[in-house]
């Protein structure tokens, strides 16, 4: 287990990290960073658009420093951009992208355009539900009967939106879709499925698809991380013991599946996994859900998710960390986005740098958690 001392000396690094990534970073719009250590940079309507700016708020919150506010204060604004006159090209992440802007600039700030911009994309999460099928539509184009295990975070913005305007309406479409994800998207030994396909007019379950994973019936790690997290946070907004089940047991499917340091490789069902490429990026995001875990449990039981948690946590900050390397622009090396596309392998991914900065903050106290 992690002392005090030693997250309080893993935040006083960070505040040095992200403060460099300030003048590093400027105006990108980061995503990924290869082995040179240089981010690029996307259009702001690509899901991962809100991590940097949302690592920019909570580092704010945690240490008060202006550069922090000051340099995320206008990015709800500029993601609110490509809402106007491209509707056709609204996704199911508008979560990922305005939970940790508008709504953290306006839980900090009293913002209100930061609570009109998430309620906002509050409603054009809800448009995408499926009533006959109990899920949440992903991406565009022909996949109208398609749900992804991702979409779980996505969900905590219907919470909020509920919590916010007092509709209850956004609240019912989160449960029914995680109530669906879990029916369909969560094998019986805690693994979960990726790519859920629905006939969209009857609602009836056809199939699931490999997606980013190896195989249809292969196990994503981040997909794994993404189902633990957000049935944590399920838990959390509605009370329903069904969820945080869901969550313990895909979190002993995913602490059981590691290797020996605690990082996983991109899939948990490789033929073998030699050569095969870490993901960082998965290993930050399920320790803060552990943390949602151990949030919710008593006594021996809170300590079992904790001490996974720091595990994991210890692992990425002793060996996966640029702690030695001021140049780079990003915190985690050695994540992994599409495998069977050969994208994004083996290097920086922003969110993995947001999640292992908000599970160290959630283990320093902070309280105002989005996802």
């Amino acid at each position: 287990m992690m002392d005090s001392a030693y997250i309080a000396n893993v935040m006083e690094r960070l505040d040095h990290k992200v403060t460099r990534m300030i003048g590093q970073i400027g105006e990108k719009c980061p995503h990924f960073a290869g082995k040179d250590g240089k981010y690029d940079s996307t259009g702001t309507d690509w899901w991962t658009s809100g991590f940097w700016p949302g690592l920019l708020w909570l580092m704010h919150d945690m240490t008060g420093g202006p550069q922090y506010r000051d340099a995320a204060w206008q990015w709800d604004e500029t993601l609110e951009r490509w809402f106007s006159g491209t509707s056709g090209n609204i996704h199911h992440d508008v979560g990922f992208q305005f939970l940790a802007t508008a709504v953290m600039k306006h839980k900090l700030t009293g913002d209100e355009e930061g609570q009109r911009r998430g309620l906002v994309a509050a409603n054009y999460l809800a448009a995408r539900y499926n009533p006959a099928g109990g899920f949440i539509r992903a991406w565009n184009g022909d996949h109208y009967g398609w749900a992804i295990v991702d979409c779980m975070m996505n969900i905590s913005l219907l919470f909020w939106a509920s919590e916010t305007t007092g509709d209850p309406r956004y609240r019912h479409i989160a449960i029914r879709h995680a109530e669906t994800t879990l029916r369909h998207g969560v094998r019986e030994d805690g693994s979960v499925k990726h790519i859920l396909s629905f006939d969209p007019s009857s609602g009836e379950y056809l199939e699931n698809l490999g997606g980013q994973g190896a195989a249809a019936d292969s196990s994503w790690s981040r997909g794994t991380a993404w189902a633990l997290h957000g049935f944590a946070n399920t838990y959390r907004h509605s009370g329903d013991e069904r969820f945080l089940d869901a969550a313990k047991r895909i979190a002993h499917y995913f602490v059981a599946s590691l290797p020996d340091d605690h990082v996983p490789y991109w899939d948990f069902r490789l033929d073998g996994f030699e050569g095969e490429p870490r993901d960082s990026s998965a290993a930050a995001i399920a320790a803060s859900g552990l943390l949602e875990i151990a949030d919710a449990v008593p006594g021996k039981e809170k300590q079992t998710y904790l001490a996974a948690a720091h595990r994991i946590l210890r692992s990425l900050t002793e060996q996966y960390a640029t702690w030695d390397a001021p140049e780079h622009e990003a915190i985690l090396r050695h994540g992994t986005g599409h495998k069977p596309q050969n994208q994004f392998v083996d290097g920086s991914l922003i969110y993995g740098d947001y999640y292992y900065a908000e599970a160290f903050a959630k283990l320093n106290g902070w309280k105002h958690r989005m996802y």
